[in-house]
C-alpha cells in the first residue's frame, strides 16, 4: 500500500506566488510599467527571464534573493501537514509539480528542513550566470493546447508514474493537491480511486465545477481544503483504512 502525493507550490505549499514575491528584491519593491505589461499569455517563463534580468541589471544578488524568498509563509496547516508527512515516507512517495524554479523551490525548502519529504521536484529549471544573474528556463515542450507552452503537469505525472512502473511501484491513490488553472489538465487525467484537492476558493477548484456543470465531471473524487490540516485528516483516516 502506498500513496501518491502531487503538490503544487505557489498558493498550495507556500501562501504567496513566489515569482512576484521576488519584486520585493527590485528598487521600491515595484516593477517598471513596460516590463510589468510585457508579459504575454503561456509565456511566464520569458516573462520572469525578463524580470531577473532588470533584478540583476539593479544589482540584486544571490544572498538578496534567498534572504527574501525564505521569509515567503508557508499556507495554514502546512508546515504541520509536511512534518506529518516525513514521519510516514514508508506510505507516501511526494512530488511537487510547479511552474516556480528550482532555484526558489529549493531555497524555500531546505531553509524550512522539507527538501526530505519530497522525492522528485518538477520544476523550471534555474542557476545563476557567471555575471550573477538568475535565469530560468522551459521545463519541457509538450503538445497540450490547455497548458503554458512551458509546463504541462499531465505530462510530467503520467511520465512519472510510468518510470515507477517499469520499477515496480504502483500506487493505491493518487492525491493531487493544488489550486491553479495549470493543475485542471492533470486532475483530469486522474482515475475514480484517486482524489482531487482544489484550495478553496482558488481557480482549480472553480474548474472543476465548472466541468461538473458542463456534464462532464472529472472521473476522480474531490475534496476542497482551506487549511493544510483537512488535508493531513484526510491522509490519517486513508491510513488507517
Amino acid at each position: 500500500m502506498k500513496f501518491l502525493l502531487v503538490f503544487d507550490f505557489d498558493h498550495t505549499i507556500i501562501d504567496e506566488n513566489s515569482d512576484t514575491w521576488i519584486v520585493k528584491c527590485a528598487p521600491e519593491k515595484k516593477l517598471p510599467n513596460e516590463l510589468r505589461n510585457s508579459y504575454q499569455p503561456g509565456h511566464w517563463t520569458e516573462y520572469m527571464g525578463r524580470v531577473f534580468v532588470y533584478l540583476g541589471d539593479n544589482g540584486v544578488k544571490e544572498d538578496e534573493m534567498k534572504t527574501t524568498m525564505t521569509t515567503i509563509p508557508f499556507t495554514a496547516g502546512m508546515v504541520d501537514l509536511l512534518g506529518f508527512i516525513g514521519k510516514n515516507k514508508e506510505l507516501f512517495d511526494c512530488i511537487i509539480v510547479s511552474d516556480s524554479n528550482t532555484v526558489f523551490i529549493d531555497w524555500i525548502l531546505k531553509a524550512a528542513d522539507f527538501h526530505k519529504v519530497f522525492d522528485e521536484v518538477f520544476t523550471n529549471p534555474a542557476a545563476f550566470s557567471s555575471a550573477g544573474y538568475l535565469t530560468v528556463q522551459n521545463f519541457h515542450a509538450h503538445h497540450c493546447a490547455r497548458c503554458p507552452k512551458n509546463l504541462c503537469k499531465r505530462k510530467v505525472l503520467k511520465e512519472f508514474l510510468d518510470k515507477q512502473l517499469e520499477q515496480g511501484v504502483s500506487y493505491t491513490q493518487i492525491v493531487y493537491i493544488g489550486d491553479g488553472g495549470n493543475d485542471l489538465c492533470p486532475v483530469m487525467f486522474l482515475k475514480k480511486d484517486d482524489i482531487a484537492m482544489p484550495r478553496q476558493g482558488y481557480t482549480l477548484e472553480k474548474k472543476i465545477s465548472q466541468l461538473a456543470q458542463d456534464i462532464s465531471p472529472v472521473e476522480c473524487s474531490v475534496l476542497v481544503w482551506s487549511s493544510a490540516i483537512d488535508i493531513m485528516s484526510y491522509l490519517k483516516l486513508l491510513i488507517k483504512e
